[in-house]
């Protein structure tokens, strides 16, 4: 089942010239027309364009093309449609954008396309990335494969079911607040979150500019790895990316003598009993594998939660200021620009979308700027020293990576704010910059779910938190199973 493969087996494949790109991507697109009604994780794809691109990596193949020059080459990587491509649609879930075609590429396709990858299909996602469920999309709701009544996680759901049911071999999506790490553990997969400056934001449309990063889903950790290494480096497009050398991971297994923290304000209420019992289960098989684990405190971890929907709301108010009616996307017309302006924004933006954008311009305007903006941002700085500090003890601290498993849909879609809880362990990362990843660790019992455990490491040492993950994945066998949906059953 060439679908199935992960990045590495598909290259090693290729190489030996065993399989063609053009069977692969045609094995994806098989998979696609079999599970896509019932999951919804495309936007869009364009087939014809996916296999003229398998053709074109073939002749390359069997031109003598090396995979060392061209790691990725005819592999397909399916896209979170936040991220332009140019020609391509560039919707971000949303109706304001819907027939917009992103007129250049991001960096980080640039960086894919080098490489050799197959590019196809725009994956869904919650409206501009506001959402922990896959809901918030203006054109469908995707599904969870192990599960299709339950939610895949977001805002990058499409992204992590793609990958958890076959559909692609490897995906991007993008991390606000735990957008990547989050359906990644819902869904079973592997989802990395780099450091905040180390892969290049040019290309992707902002939801908050100080905390988005983009990141990948993949079948296991040595693919995330692989992916990391492209997608990372400095860019001259975007100031906030950092001129830090990429290294070649070390996935050796060996973990004997690394300090592990478990974090005490993460041990309370709130907890579903079997993510905890299947999160303390991973810290042993960690410990068996020689690694030391040491109680750590992140004292501000409380105001977290209140700190990040105040910076993130008040930047994404900002940055969707420039959908206007006037320069692109939708436009509703009006006796004058303000009416214009006002309906096509009415009609435009999501329910999600409109509540975060009044409540960050309500936290900026003046007379509350201080007393919120202000204040968050202060609290953000406490809240990345205790990770600094934490970090003095430890080489990276283990979590869960949600609270619970997937929840069903609509369960929580009338409760903003339970909502927003779900993102309490994955939002202090993108607070303080740091990088993280969540790997499969277990499953519920009844019905059968995927949990997930996160890793956080220092800012850019992506390499410790990888090696972690794959000692921990080499000791077990999650990553073999499979949803039903995904597997023909």
């Amino acid at each position: 089942m060439l679908h199935q493969l992960t990045i590495s087996e598909l290259t090693a494949k290729l190489a030996r010239r065993e399989v063609s790109s053009r069977d692969v991507v045609q094995a994806c697109l098989d998979q696609i027309q079999r599970v896509e009604p019932e999951i919804r994780a495309f936007i869009s794809y364009d087939a014809q364009d996916a296999l003229a691109q398998a053709d074109l990596a073939d002749q390359q193949l069997a031109g003598g093309a090396s995979l060392t020059e061209y790691p990725l080459l005819g592999v397909p990587v399916a896209i979170k449609d936040v991220i332009a491509v140019k020609g391509q649609p560039l919707t971000c879930g949303s109706k304001i954008l819907g027939n917009f075609k992103a007129p250049y590429d991001a960096t980080v396709i640039g960086k894919l396309r080098k490489a050799g990858a197959i590019l196809f299909g725009r994956l869904n996602m919650d409206e501009f990335a506001m959402g922990s469920s896959t809901e918030n999309s203006a054109f469908q709701i995707t599904r969870n494969p192990w599960d299709t009544s339950r939610i895949p996680g977001g805002s990058s759901g499409g992204s992590a079911a793609a990958v958890a049911a076959d559909e692609c071999i490897a995906a991007l999506g993008s991390d606000t607040g735990g957008s990547i790490r989050q359906p990644a553990a819902l869904c079973g997969c592997v989802g990395l979150k780099p450091s905040y400056g180390r892969v290049s934001r040019y290309g992707l449309v902002a939801f908050a500019s100080t905390l988005d990063q983009i990141g990948c889903m993949t079948k296991d950790v040595r693919d995330a790895a692989t992916m990391l290494e492209i997608l990372s480096g400095v860019d001259e497009r975007d100031s906030t990316s950092v001129p830090h050398p990429v290294t070649r991971s070390n996935l050796t297994g060996d973990i004997k003598g690394m300090k592990l923290g478990l974090v005490k304000e993460y041990q309370g209420g709130g907890l579903d009993p079997e993510v905890k019992q299947a999160v303390e289960g991973a810290v042993r098989q960690l410990e068996k594998s020689g690694a030391e684990i040491v109680e750590i405190s992140l004292p501000h971890t409380e105001y977290a939660v209140s700190t990040y929907y105040i910076i993130a709301t008040a930047e994404a108010s900002t940055n969707l200021a420039r959908f206007d009616g006037i320069r692109y996307g939708m436009r509703v017309a009006g006796k004058d620009p303000i009416e214009l302006y006002s309906k096509t924004r009415g009609a435009g933006f999501g329910p999600e979308v409109k509540r975060r954008i009044i409540l960050g311009t309500y936290v900026l305007s003046s007379g509350y700027y201080d007393a919120y903006y202000l204040r968050a941002q202060k609290v953000r700085t406490l809240i990345r020293n205790d990770f600094l500090k934490a970090f003095e003890k430890v080489d990276a601290i283990v979590t869960p990576t949600s609270p619970t498993a997937a929840f069903k849909i609509g369960e929580k879609s009338a409760d903003p704010l339970q909502m927003y809880l779900i993102d309490i362990f994955t939002i202090s990362a993108n607070l303080s910059g740091i990088c993280g990843i969540s790997v499969p660790c277990g499953f519920t019992r009844s019905p059968k779910l995927p949990i997930g455990l996160q890793l956080l490491g220092k800012p850019f040492d992506e390499e410790t938190i990888l090696r972690i993950a794959h000692a921990y994945e080499q000791s077990t066998n999650w990553r073999h199973e499979k949803p039903g949906l995904a597997a023909g059953h």
